[in-house]
C-alpha cells in the first residue's frame, strides 16, 4: 500500500525529532560514567573502590575489658614489632603501649590509640580518670605461665602491657597488675603522615608513621610520574614498614594511604625525583 508523500515526509520528520531529543540523554549518561570512573579506582583482588565514598570522621568505640601491667619505657624506648624508631623522636612521646596478640592482630593494630583507665579496685586505681596510649609494640605470650599468673598476654586475653610512665598515670606501682577498661580513640598527630624511605634500588621499606585518625592502616599504595604511573601495592613487611620491589629511585613518589575505618588518604608528590635513601616525607593526615 502506498503512502501519500506528505504524509511519509511527517512521519520521517517526527522519527528525526524524537531521536534528536534523545542526544543529551546519552550525552548526560556518558558524562555520568565518566564522573563516576574518576572517582574510583581499582584496589587489591582487582576490587573498584569508591575513594570519595562518605565514611564519617573516626570516633571513640565501645569500652571493654581487659587488664594492664607495665614495662620499664623510657626516652630509648623503640617500638619493637611496629618498626617505628625512638617513639619520642618519632613523636608518640612515652604514652604507648605493647598489646597482647589478641588485640595486636600480627601488626594491624600499630599506631591505633586507645584511652585506658584503671577499674574496680579502690586501693590500686588513682583519681586520674584515663590514659591515652598508642600501640607500638607487641607484648609476646609466654606460655610457660598460666594466663592468670604471668602470662598475661597470652591468647586470648586482652592485655596492655604499659610504659611505665603511661601505667603510673592510672595505677599504683605496687600494684603490679590492674583491671583496665579501654576503648579506641581518634590519634591526634600534629603534621602529616611521615613517610621515610629505606632499603636499595632493587628492594624498598617504607616506614609509615604519625598517622592520625584511625592511626592503624591497612594498605600502602605509591605511583610515579615517569614508568611508575600506576598505583603500586605495598605488602606489610612488619608493623608499619612496608615493602615493594618496584624501581621508585627517579621518580617522584605519591603515595595513598588506607586507614582501618576504609578512609584514604593521599599524599601528591611527596618525594621529589631526587629523594634518597632514609630521608622521610610529611604528607597529607587524616582529621
Amino acid at each position: 500500500m502506498a503512502f501519500p508523500l506528505g504524509a511519509l515526509m511527517t512521519t520521517t520528520l517526527l522519527l528525526f525529532l524524537v531521536a534528536f531529543s534523545l542526544i543529551p540523554n546519552v550525552h548526560a549518561t556518558i558524562r555520568s560514567s565518566w564522573g563516576h570512573a574518576a572517582h574510583n579506582m581499582v584496589g587489591r583482588d582487582n576490587k573498584i573502590v569508591d575513594l570519595h565514598k562518605h565514611h564519617p570522621v573516626f570516633g571513640p568505640g565501645p569500652w571493654r575489658q581487659a587488664y594492664a601491667t607495665f614495662y620499664e619505657g623510657g626516652s630509648g624506648t623503640f617500638g619493637g614489632a611496629c618498626g617505628y624508631d625512638d617513639v619520642v623522636k618519632d613523636g608518640y612521646g612515652l604514652d604507648t603501649a605493647a598489646l597482647s596478640s589478641v588485640l595486636f592482630k600480627h601488626g594491624e593494630a600499630c599506631g591505633a590509640c586507645y584511652e585506658i583507665k584503671c577499674v574496680n579496685s579502690t586501693q590500686w586505681c588513682k583519681p586520674k580518670p584515663s590514659v591515652f596510649v598508642t600501640a607500638t609494640n607487641l607484648c609476646p605470650p609466654n606460655y610457660s605461665q598460666p594466663g592468670d599468673n604471668g602470662g598475661w598476654c597470652n591468647p586470648p586475653r586482652q592485655h596492655f602491657d604499659l610504659a611505665k610512665p603511661a601505667y603510673l598515670k592510672i595505677a599504683q606501682y605496687k600494684a603490679g597488675i590492674v583491671p583496665v577498661q579501654y576503648r579506641r580513640v581518634p590519634c591526634k598527630k600534629q603534621g602529616g603522615i611521615r613517610f621515610t624511605i629505606t632499603g636499595n634500588p632493587y628492594f624498598n621499606l617504607v616506614k609509615v608513621w604519625n598517622v592520625g585518625g584511625a592511626g592503624d592502616i591497612t594498605e600502602v599504595q605509591v605511583k610515579g610520574d615517569k614508568k611508575l604511573i600506576n598505583w603500586t601495592n605495598l605488602k606489610r613487611n612488619w608493623g608499619e614498614k612496608w615493602e615493594t620491589n618496584a624501581m621508585l629511585v627517579g621518580e617522584t613518589l605519591t603515595f595513598r594511604v588506607k586507614a582501618s575505618d576504609g578512609r584514604y588518604s593521599t599524599s601528591s608528590s611527596v618525594a621529589p625525583k631526587n629523594w634518597q635513601f632514609g630521608q622521610t616525607f610529611e604528607g597529607k593526615n587524616f582529621p
